[in-house]
């Protein structure tokens, strides 16, 4: 494959990215509108934040915005230029692009959607499962598009790259243990159980959709040495160098065997492609890893 063949394919791919961030974030943005909050039920993270927030402008502050739009939108978007910020700086410029451009859909759409007066589904658990439908694949196709819906999500990426202990789903669950907590006080007993009913269905459907931590063992036979480099410095993974000699050539050849994650291992057959258009690999699909091996989001 030539360089301009490959240059193409990557094109190609990064716009059906960008089209994955765009679906993504108005799902979630119509799962959210059209369903969650006719029935006064918050979302978890920041987004549920923001209604809250709202909630309490509204009926606590007396406060009034034009009906035509949703203030928690605004709020969600101010809430994420600092955590936009960190992640620009901390985690990855193509992370943040697609970042960027999700939270900005997601803004504009939550802003905006018209919020029905009377709820579409009557039924209140109907209504909060099919949000979770909606949300959860719309935030399912951002992270596998290599993004993220801003948020707690960038939080919990940055606090995973600094404790190694640490992951996403533990922030998550932290900041929604107390964000359903205030809605129990604030609201009632019922609004927080459903609102949790609500998360947990979401996060299920997420996972489903979003396959990035799949990890797969690649091998890779090369007489390059960019691949290596390539897997050190851009994939920031580590590898395994063996030196091998060719059956029938007999001539010297490396033998590189590195973990990567399901999207991960895409970029790799891009950069083998590219650095030797004769190399030749060989990946195992849903391998079990255990020790020091370091879950990304796809860039």
């Amino acid at each position: 494959m030539g360089e301009h063949e490959i240059k193409k394919q990557y094109l190609k791919e990064q716009m059906n990215k960008y089209g994955m961030v765009l679906a993504g974030a108005v799902l979630y943005s119509m799962g959210v509108n059209f369903f969650i909050v006719p029935v006064s039920l918050y979302s978890g993270g920041v987004v549920g934040i923001s209604q809250v927030i709202r909630s309490i402008l509204v009926e606590y502050c007396h406060i009034h915005f034009p009906g035509f739009i949703d203030i928690s939108g605004i709020i969600y978007f101010l809430i994420n230029v600092p955590l936009l910020f960190l992640a620009y700086k901390e985690i990855s410029r193509r992370f943040f692009v697609k970042t960027v451009m999700a939270v900005g859909i997601q803004t504009l759409m939550m802003t905006l959607l018209p919020i029905p007066t009377v709820p579409i589904l009557d039924d209140v658990l109907a209504a909060c499962l099919t949000g979770a439908i909606l949300c959860g694949f719309g935030a399912g196709l951002t992270l596998k598009a290599g993004g993220c819906s801003g948020g707690t999500d960038i939080l919990g990426v940055y606090l995973t790259k600094k404790m190694k202990s640490f992951s996403v789903g533990k922030l998550n669950t932290i900041i929604n243990f107390c964000l359903y907590a205030v809605c129990a006080v604030l609201f009632n007993i019922s609004t927080a159980i459903y609102s949790i009913i609500y998360s947990v269905f979401m996060s299920n459907v997420t996972d489903r959709v979003h396959s990035q931590n799949i990890m797969t063992t690649a091998i890779i036979f090369t007489k390059s040495n960019q691949i290596q480099d390539a897997i050190l410095k851009e994939l920031n993974r580590s590898a395994t160098l063996l030196k091998g000699i060719g059956a029938y050539t007999k001539q010297d050849v490396n033998v590189l065997i590195t973990a990567v994650s399901k999207y991960e291992f895409d970029f790799l057959r891009r950069v083998c492609d590219e650095k030797d258009p004769h190399a030749f690999i060989i990946n195992f699909n849903k391998v079990s890893i255990s020790g020091n091996f370091e879950k990304h989001l796809d860039e």
